[in-house]
C-alpha cells in the first residue's frame, strides 16, 4: 500500500494515542470523519496497522528490572533451532528475542521484578530448554529511548 501524507499523519497520531477518535484526528487534519474512518480501515485492511494495544508502565506493575540475555545454542540443526524458538516463546519473562548474527544466537529482552526473579528465571527456566550452549546477561543500567513509534 502506498502512503500518502495524510496516511502518515494519521498513523503518526494512532501511534501517539491508539484511543484518539476519528472525530479528534478529522480536527487535526482538516478532513471528514468519513474521509479519516475510510483511511484507517484501508491501513487495517491492508496490514499497515497490525493491532491496537496499551502499553504497560513497568515500574507501577512490579517488573522494572530488564535484562538483555544473549543466547548461545549448542547445536544449530533446523530441529534444535525449531525447539528452542518453540520453547522460549512460551517463556512470560521474555518480551522480545531475536535470532541474530555474531557471537551469540539469540538476544532476549527479559523484565522480571529484580535480580531475585532473574535468578530464579535463569536456573528454573531459561537455562533448562534444551539446546541452550551458553548464555550472557545485561543488565539495563537507565533507559535512553524506548520508543514503539515507527516514522514512515
Amino acid at each position: 500500500m502506498k502512503l500518502d501524507e495524510l496516511d502518515k499523519k494519521i498513523l503518526g497520531y494512532l501511534q501517539q494515542d491508539a484511543k484518539i477518535t476519528n472525530k479528534e484526528l478529522s480536527a487535526k487534519l482538516n478532513l471528514s470523519v468519513t474521509a479519516i474512518y475510510e483511511r484507517v480501515k484501508k491501513m487495517e485492511r491492508s496490514g499497515v496497522i497490525a493491532q491496537y494495544i496499551t502499553l504497560l508502565n513497568k515500574d507501577i506493575v512490579g517488573l522494572g528490572f530488564q535484562v538483555f540475555c544473549h543466547v548461545k545454542l549448542e547445536k544449530h540443526a533446523q530441529n534444535a533451532i525449531d525447539s528452542f524458538e518453540k520453547e522460549v516463546t512460551a517463556l512470560d519473562e521474555v518480551l522480545e528475542c531475536f535470532h541474530v548474527s555474531g557471537d551469540y544466537d539469540y538476544l532476549l529482552k527479559v523484565l522480571v521484578r529484580d535480580m531475585e526473579h532473574f535468578r530464579n528465571f535463569m536456573v528454573s527456566k531459561l537455562t533448562t530448554l534444551k539446546y541452550i550452549g551458553s548464555t550472557q546477561s545485561s543488565f539495563t543500567i537507565s533507559e535512553v529511548k524506548n520508543t514503539t513509534t515507527i516514522t514512515v
